[in-house]
């Protein structure tokens, strides 16, 4: 039978007992931290890391930070959602980089490869680890309180050395029988350094390296991306306002066939004109009366693609500032001043994406050296210790004259290296690959800035061709009822007239705005479109 124990004896027991388990469950509850805290020094050490990162000549440090954190003072800041009024250029542009959905998942993006580095990082720096324990044991005779725990810290050193320590610690409190204490340690400590394969700073950094890496491309990427968003932002808006001009002009023109067929009509009443003349003159007005509707349906719908651009809903009461593209027809258009050399060099110094391709050759030559490296035999030197304290029921120094120390090399042939053969074949590959992106990004480059550099020339070329065919269809107009009066014209000829007043109207106006994108596009396509605080744009100047 078991031993039967007197328990009244030790009434301070259970209350040891629960003691040790609530010094525990406090020390591990209030030890760590709470998600908030957690999430602010998350984003506290991402936008460190790209704001040491960013290069001024990659573009303005602004608009980039995630919704959820604070955003910087010099960005755009928007004070709620425009529901109605009317949005001109740099309001919707500032609108669209503050909530367009696309936008968001970029700088999120550029967020995420930043937090990763933070991990990559984190693994060459000092990590403490520490673990405790209680427990309570009841045997025949003895009734024991027990806890320990362990602390240490690993560090791998950038040549690939690893450095483990510990020290560990077990407190004993026997409760029944002959009351005693025991509290022992350990201290442990290792060092492991690679002396082939593994070792050296480009190998054991490798993955930190490229996490490095990553991060500047991803904020080119970035800042890429924001030239081409504000591009197309810039093109939705001007087209959402041409086509409203086309619906201004298409009333215009319907108000004027209305007029004639009214004068024809009282004319022909007076036998002054043939009735088929009126008949002509009223189809003309049903069809331009048609394509008025239609022209405005066009519109309605472009605007409220633009507006989920905007991340607007459909039904927000806005419209966009007519005096944008008045402003853009009393400036006309200016050429930039570069030729197509120019242009080519420049795009070759300042296109971010072009400076991402080359910059990952570099890395699939990294990484050739890298997979070598894994082909070679393991020899590792490795160091260790380890002390105990001294024995019996009281504390006492860890007795480092007793402890055990030894020091050796492990090492191990490269009889299976199959999977590291495949990776290294498969980096030599990988870096011819690359280096045909490389060719064929600059190839692509330069066709970009040859046919970006022709369309400018070309926009240009029309617009002055469709000014000229405005101011003819104008004279026209103007002469045509003076024709008809006198006898030297007739309906058709007014009507016509008027149909050849609209098509060259709105063909104006989409020359006026192809060549205003065909110039952004340019700019952004050399490389030299910088995207301002306010989310509009300008081009930098280099020298």
């Amino acid at each position: 039978m078991c031993a039967s124990v007197d328990r009244s004896q030790y009434p301070m027991s259970r209350n040891c007992l629960s003691g040790t388990v609530c010094l525990l469950a406090v020390l591990v509850v209030g030890w760590g931290c709470s998600p908030s805290r957690h999430k602010a020094e998350a984003d506290k050490e991402v936008y460190k890391i790209i704001d040491s990162k960013w290069d001024p000549n990659f573009g303005q440090k602004v608009n980039y930070t995630v919704q959820d954190v604070p955003g910087d003072p010099n960005g755009v800041q928007m004070a709620g959602t425009a529901r109605s009024g009317v949005l001109s250029l740099a309001q919707a542009v500032g609108i669209a980089t503050a909530n367009n959905r696309d936008y968001q998942r970029q700088k999120e993006q550029l967020y995420l490869t930043a937090l990763d580095l933070t991990l990559a990082r984190h693994r060459f720096a000092r990590r403490w680890l520490a673990t405790v324990d209680a427990g309570y044991a009841r045997g025949d005779a003895d009734e024991t309180v027990g806890a320990g725990g362990e602390t240490g810290v690993r560090q791998t050193l950038a040549g690939g050395t690893q450095i483990a320590t510990s020290i560990a610690m077990d407190w004993t409190r026997f409760l029944t029988g002959d009351p005693r204490t025991s509290l022992g340690s350990v201290l442990g400590a290792t060092v492991t350094q690679p002396l082939l394969r593994g070792a050296g700073r480009q190998v054991a950094q490798e993955n930190l390296t490229q996490a490095e890496r990553n991060v500047l491309y991803q904020i080119r990427s970035f800042n890429r991306y924001r030239q081409s968003f504000v591009v197309s932002i810039v093109n939705d808006y001007y087209r959402v306002l041409q086509q409203r001009d086309a619906v201004t002009n298409a009333q215009n023109s319907y108000e004027s066939k209305v007029e004639l067929r009214k004068r024809l009509e009282m004319e022909a009443g007076e036998g002054r004109t043939a009735r088929y003349q009126v008949d002509q003159a009223e189809q003309s007005e049903l069809n331009a009366k048609d394509s008025l509707l239609r022209t405005q349906q066009a519109y309605e719908q472009r605007l409220d693609e633009f507006k989920i651009r905007l991340a607007l809903p459909t039904d927000a009461d806005v419209v966009l500032d007519q005096n944008e593209l008045k402003s853009l027809e009393e400036a006309g258009i200016t050429q930039p001043a570069y030729t197509l050399a120019e242009a080519l060099d420049a795009a070759f110094a300042q296109r971010l994406d072009l400076a991402n391709s080359i910059d990952s050759v570099e890395d699939a030559q990294r990484k050739v050296l890298v997979a070598a490296n894994g082909l070679g035999a393991d020899l590792n030197l490795v160091a260790s210790a380890r002390a105990n304290s001294g024995d019996g029921t009281e504390f006492s120094r860890i007795q480092f004259q007793r402890g055990d120390y030894s020091l050796g090399v492990e090492a191990g042939l490269p009889l299976d290296r199959k999977a590291e053969r495949n990776a290294y074949r498969e980096a030599l590959i990988a870096l011819e690959q690359q280096r045909r992106e490389y060719e064929n990004d600059l190839d692509s480059i330069k066709l970009d800035v040859r046919q970006a550099y022709r369309k400018l020339q070309e926009e240009a070329e029309s617009y002055v061709t469709q000014r000229k065919s405005l101011d003819l269809a104008r004279q026209r107009v103007a002469v045509s009822p003076l024709l008809w009066e006198a006898g030297r014209a007739n309906t058709r000829d007014l009507l016509e007239s008027q149909d050849a007043l609209l098509l060259a109207q709105n063909s104006l106006t989409a020359a006026l705005v192809d060549h205003t994108i065909a110039k952004l596009n340019f700019f952004r396509d050399i490389g030299v479109l910088q995207v301002r605080p306010d989310g509009m744009w300008e081009e930098s100047k280099h020298d």
